[in-house]
C-alpha cells in the first residue's frame, strides 16, 4: 500500500510539473506571440495617430508640396503598422476572438484605400497646383493673364477626370472593408467611450461619403463641359431676393446671361427682371393663388413664377413665360443666386466698385445688414427724380465683377476660402442649380443642390413663406419653429408653433417724399409640406380660410397671415400623421429648409422632452 501511495504521490507530482510546464509556456508564447506584438501595435498606433494629426494641420496649409511630403510619412508610417498588425492576424481563425481580429484587418485595409485615394487626388491636381488653389512649396503664385489662368485650369480639371473614376474605386474598396465590421457584436460602452455608436458612425460616414463621391461623379467628371471645354455654354443666373422671401429663396429681381467657352465668361446680358417680363407677348392664365393672395396682382408676370417649394416646378412656370419672350435665349443651365452669395464673395475679396458704387460686406446700421445689401435695395427700390436704366442689371455687374476678382487673385491666398465658401451656400440653398443634361441634373438632385422636395419614408415637415406686397420685411423678420411629437394610443399627434416676430419700426414708404420702403406688415402666404396622408387637426393664426390638398407627393395645410411692423404672428398647426408610418422606437424626421433662410430657430420635442434646439441653416433629419 506503501508502494502504490509513494507511486500516485509522484504521478501527481509530475503532472503538476506538466501543468505548470505548458502554462509557463502558454504564458511565453502568449507574452511573444499576443501581448508583445499588441504592445507593438499600440505603440505604433500611437505614432501614427500624432502622424495623422501633422497631415491634417499640412492639410489645411493649403501646400501641394508640403500635403505630398506630408502624405507620404503617414505612409511610411502606416505601413509599419500594417506589417506589426500581421503579427496577430492568425487569431483571426480562433473561436471567439477571430470576428473581432478580421474587424481590426478589415480596418487596416480599408485606412490603406483611403491613403491610396489621397495619394490619386494630390497625383492629379499637382501639375497645376496653384490653379487650383494651392501652393508648391516656397514658390511664388505665378502671375497669368487671367483668360490664360481660366483656360489651364479647365484643361486641368479634363486632365484630373481620368483619375476619378480610379479615386472612386478606391473609395469604393475602402467602404467595401468599414461595411464588413458589424458594431452589434461590440459592447454599447468601455467605461465612458461609446464603442458600438462610434463605430456605427464609421461605418455610416464611409458610406455617405462614398456615395457622396459617386453621387457627385457626373458633376465632377463633367466640369470641363460645363466650363465649355466642349462648346460654348449658355447659362441664366436668376437672383433672389431673399429680403422679399419667394417659394424658392427670393422674388426673382433680375437676371444675367453668362457665356462660358473654354473657361472663358462674358456676361452676355444684365438687366431688371421686369425688362424680361415687358419682352413676353403672350401669357398663360394667372394662377390663383397669385389671384388670392398677391394684392392688386392680375396678372401671370415671370417675376412671380416661382411659386412652387420645388425648384424644378418653379422652372416650369418660369419656362413656360419666357417660351413667349422676344429676349430668350436657349440655356444650358440655371443658377439661382441670393444676396447671402454676393456678401460672401465680398468678405472674402474685399470691397467692389461697379458703375462708380462701391459695395462692402461691412454691417450698415440703418437695417443691421451688409452695406452691399442695403445698397443694392437703395439702388433698386428708392425713387429717384430722373429716370435711372438699368437698375437692376448693376447686380450681374456685380456678380461678373466678383467672379473676375475670383480668377484674377493668387489662389492660393483665395481660393479656399472661395471653394469653402460655395459648398456651404450649395448646402444651405443659397445657390440653387437646374440642368437641361439629364445626368448633370440627377447628379446635382442626388447631391441636394438642385432645390428638390424630397420623398422620404419617415416623418416629414418644410415650411414654406411667401412675401405677397410686403415690402422687404423679410430683412427684419425673425422666425422661430417649435416642433412637437405625441405619440398617443398607438396614433402620432404632431404640432407645431410657428413664431413671426418683427422688431422693428415702419420704413417711410412715401414715394414721393423719396422714401426707401424696406420695412412695412409683412403679408405672408404659408404653406405647410407633411406626409402624404396626414389629417388636420387644427390651424390657428391664418386669416384666411385654411385649405388641404396634395402636392408635391405631400399633404400641404395652407394659409395666410400678417406680421405687423413691431410686432408678431403665432401660427399653431396641429395634424395626425398616418396610421404606420412611424412609431416611436424608429422615428426620424425629415425637415427641408426653405432656400433664402438664413436659419430659423428650431426646437424639436418628443413626447414633451426635447430632443433638438439648433438653427435650421440645411436639410437636417433627426433619427431616434
Amino acid at each position: 500500500m506503501a508502494i502504490i501511495r509513494k507511486f500516485s504521490s509522484r504521478k501527481r507530482h509530475r503532472f503538476l510539473i506538466y501543468i505548470f510546464s505548458l502554462l509557463l509556456i502558454l504564458a511565453a508564447l502568449g507574452y511573444f506571440f499576443v501581448f508583445m506584438p499588441i504592445r507593438r501595435i499600440y505603440a505604433q498606433g500611437m505614432l501614427l495617430r500624432q502622424k495623422a494629426v501633422e497631415l491634417k494641420s499640412n492639410m489645411r496649409q493649403n501646400d501641394i508640396t508640403l500635403a505630398k511630403n506630408s502624405l507620404k510619412d503617414f505612409k511610411k508610417e502606416y505601413s509599419s503598422f500594417m506589417e506589426t498588425a500581421k503579427e496577430i492576424y492568425w487569431m483571426k481563425y480562433m473561436p471567439f476572438l477571430g470576428v473581432y481580429v478580421q474587424d481590426f484587418e478589415n480596418g487596416i485595409l480599408a485606412g490603406e484605400e483611403f491613403i491610396r485615394a489621397g495619394e490619386l487626388v494630390i497625383q492629379s491636381i499637382e501639375p497645376h497646383a496653384d490653379l487650383l488653389g494651392f501652393r508648391k512649396g516656397e514658390a511664388s503664385f505665378v502671375e497669368k493673364p487671367v483668360e490664360e489662368r481660366i483656360k489651364t485650369a479647365v484643361f486641368t480639371l479634363e486632365k484630373i477626370k481620368d483619375d476619378i473614376e480610379e479615386i472612386s474605386k478606391a473609395l469604393d474598396r475602402a467602404n467595401g472593408y468599414i461595411q464588413r465590421i458589424d458594431p452589434q457584436r461590440y459592447p454599447e460602452k468601455i467605461g465612458d467611450f461609446q464603442v458600438r455608436q462610434r463605430l456605427q458612425e464609421v461605418r455610416d460616414q464611409a458610406l455617405g461619403f462614398t456615395e457622396l463621391f459617386v453621387s457627385a461623379k457626373p458633376l465632377l467628371k463633367n466640369l470641363p463641359e460645363i466650363l465649355g471645354s466642349d462648346r460654348e455654354k449658355t447659362y441664366l443666373i436668376l437672383f433672389q431676393n431673399d429680403t422679399e422671401l419667394r417659394a424658392t429663396g427670393g422674388f426673382w429681381t433680375a437676371y444675367a446671361v453668362f457665356k462660358i467657352d473654354k473657361g472663358n465668361m462674358r456676361l452676355e446680358l444684365s438687366e431688371d427682371i421686369y425688362d424680361l417680363d415687358a419682352s413676353i407677348s403672350k401669357r398663360p392664365p394667372t394662377p390663383e393663388k397669385i389671384l388670392k393672395y398677391h394684392k392688386g396682382v392680375n396678372r401671370f408676370f415671370i417675376r412671380d413664377s416661382n411659386l412652387s417649394p420645388d425648384f424644378v416646378e418653379s422652372i416650369k412656370f418660369f419656362n413656360k413665360l419666357y417660351e413667349n419672350s422676344s429676349k430668350r435665349v436657349e440655356y444650358d443651365g440655371i443658377i439661382a443666386i441670393d444676396t447671402k452669395v454676393l456678401v460672401d464673395l465680398l468678405e472674402i475679396f474685399g470691397d467692389t466698385e461697379v458703375s462708380g458704387v462701391v459695395f462692402s460686406s461691412r454691417i450698415d446700421k440703418r437695417c443691421d445688414c451688409a452695406q452691399a445689401v442695403y445698397r443694392l435695395l437703395e439702388i433698386i427700390g428708392k425713387p429717384t427724380p430722373y429716370i435711372r436704366e438699368d437698375r437692376k442689371g448693376i447686380l450681374g455687374r456685380l456678380t461678373y465683377a466678383l467672379f473676375r476678382k475670383a480668377i484674377g487673385f493668387s489662389p492660393s491666398r483665395y481660393w479656399g476660402r472661395l471653394v469653402q465658401s460655395m459648398l456651404v451656400n450649395l448646402e444651405q440653398k443659397h445657390i440653387i442649380l437646374y440642368f437641361t443634361d439629364p445626368d448633370l441634373q440627377k447628379a446635382a438632385e442626388t447631391l441636394n443642390f438642385a432645390g428638390r422636395i424630397k420623398d422620404y419614408d419617415g416623418d416629414y415637415l418644410h415650411i414654406n413663406d411667401v412675401n405677397f406686397a410686403g415690402a422687404k420685411s423679410n430683412l427684419f423678420v425673425r422666425h422661430s419653429i417649435k416642433s412637437e411629437t405625441f405619440f398617443e394610443n398607438g396614433k402620432v399627434r404632431r404640432k407645431l408653433t410657428i413664431t413671426y416676430r418683427n422688431p422693428f419700426p415702419h420704413s417711410d414708404c412715401n414715394l414721393e417724399r423719396g422714401g426707401l420702403c424696406l420695412n412695412a406688415t409683412l403679408r405672408n402666404w404659408i404653406r405647410v409640406y407633411v406626409p402624404k396622408g396626414s389629417r388636420l387637426i387644427s390651424f390657428k393664426g391664418s386669416k384666411m380660410k385654411v385649405l388641404t390638398y396634395q402636392d408635391l407627393g405631400k399633404s400641404v395645410f395652407e394659409g395666410f397671415l400678417t406680421v405687423p411692423t413691431q410686432g408678431k404672428a403665432v401660427v399653431i398647426v396641429e395634424y395626425e400623421l398616418p396610421s404606420g408610418l412611424v412609431d416611436k422606437e424608429n422615428y426620424k424626421v425629415l425637415i427641408q429648409k426653405q432656400p433664402g433662410t438664413k436659419g430659423h430657430r428650431f426646437e424639436f420635442y418628443l413626447d414633451g422632452e426635447k430632443m433638438q434646439d439648433t438653427k435650421l441653416l440645411k436639410d437636417i433629419e433627426i433619427s431616434l
